[in-house]
């Protein structure tokens, strides 16, 4: 059997808000997206520290930091205009071609 590709609200460089979870309420860009197991990686958003052992001697010991992936039904695509996050339809634009709009202000994302 395959992977299993689940489809996605958001994509790469969508700007979305976090709505649960303990970073609720930022907003950040899309890193990246993982539709296998339906998670994406947002920028500023649920922060891990990795502290790293010196390797050599007399090198000092570090503190790294990075995002891990959040699910993505813990994120709503937002709109900068009108500063408001908004779930989406998919519509047809007049070039007949499906796009991403947002209920709340009727703003095209694609």
């Amino acid at each position: 059997m395959g992977k299993v590709r689940y489809k996605m609200h958001v994509k790469k460089g969508d700007t979305v808000q976090v709505i649960a979870g303990s970073d609720k309420g930022t907003v950040g860009e899309v890193l990246m997206t993982f539709p296998e197991i339906s998670k994406v990686l947002v920028k500023g958003v649920n922060i891990r520290t990795k502290h790293i052992k010196p390797q050599q001697e007399g090198e000092s010991g570090q503190i790294q930091t990075s995002e891990a992936p959040i699910h993505s039904s813990n994120v709503m695509l937002y709109s900068t205009k009108q500063k408001v996050a908004s779930r989406i339809a998919y519509t047809f634009n007049a070039d007949k071609r499906k796009v991403r709009m947002l209920k709340k202000t009727g703003e095209i994302v694609d």
